[in-house]
């Protein structure tokens, strides 16, 4: 059985679903992962992403800000969400599907100053991080079938930006957060399901600033979307791809969709 997995952030649902319509006939994945929904459940357009063929759906959104949501060819035995750093504010939800559990993370952003003793968003940034790897660390073994994907607002590697030497002081690339994702990645042996495919000596990318008046000639782009999957489904990894050309596509969104396609 072939499994296409998507991640995306796509700034607002209600904004996107011709983008999502698009990306939906011309990628076909079975399961679709969203962050940044910005919408509450009641007003969440569910059945207009369920028509255009994942008919099955689960959603966790709040008013403005943040929100996570996964969509499916394939029913859900099982679905949950939780909140960390004693905030409920709809980062994380996750399903079960064919025995394979996936969670959907949108770790916070950390806003612009990289110290946590000036910056409450970065404070909590490092905070979310911590308590999510204990919890992964702590509830899931090594041999269960899992995939997490998200918005990670992490760049791990050097080839993860456009520039590592000029990032190391910016938010999402520092080296305090590089090595938070690392502890979190570490909690089940988390193979990165992208760089599976792409050698970490190749610059890889799936977001580039709205500040870029020429984003694609620039290309000061960075890797903030991931897949992972825990060892047990490693083997079966098929393909990969990042829809580059959706930062194109209007309205623009400054993250494009990450694919994983796995044999199980």
């Amino acid at each position: 059985m072939r499994l296409k997995v998507t991640s995306w952030n796509v700034n607002s649902v209600r904004l996107r679903l011709d983008s999502l319509k698009r990306f939906i006939a011309e990628h076909q994945p079975d399961v679709l992962c969203l962050q940044e929904t910005k919408v509450p459940d009641e007003h969440f357009p569910r059945a207009e992403i369920e028509a255009m063929g994942l008919p099955h759906s689960v959603v966790h959104g709040m008013k403005s800000y943040n929100g996570v949501a996964i969509f499916s060819t394939r029913p859900f035995e099982a679905s949950t969400s939780r909140s960390w750093c004693g905030k409920q504010d709809c980062r994380h939800i996750a399903v079960r599907t064919d025995g394979i559990e996936v969670h959907n993370l949108y770790v916070p952003a950390g806003g612009d100053v990289p110290d946590p003793k000036v910056n409450p968003k970065f404070k909590h940034k490092l905070r979310f991080l911590k308590e999510t790897t204990a919890w992964f660390a702590a509830e899931a073994p090594r041999d269960r079938p899992m995939i997490l994907v998200g918005d990670l607002n992490i760049a791990p590697l050097e080839n993860d930006v456009w520039s590592h030497k000029q990032l190391l002081k910016v938010v999402s690339h520092t080296p305090v957060e590089v090595e938070l994702l690392g502890r979190l990645q570490a909690t089940l042996g988390w193979v990165d399901a992208i760089r599976h495919f792409v050698p970490e000596t190749e610059k890889l990318y799936s977001w580039w600033s709205y500040r870029n008046r020429d984003w694609a000639k620039s290309d000061r782009g960075r890797r903030l979307d991931h897949v992972w999957v825990t060892p047990v489904l490693a083997r079966g990894l098929r393909e990969h791809h990042v829809a580059r050309a959706a930062r194109d596509w209007m309205p623009a969104t400054d993250h494009v969709p990450v694919t994983a396609t796995l044999e199980i």
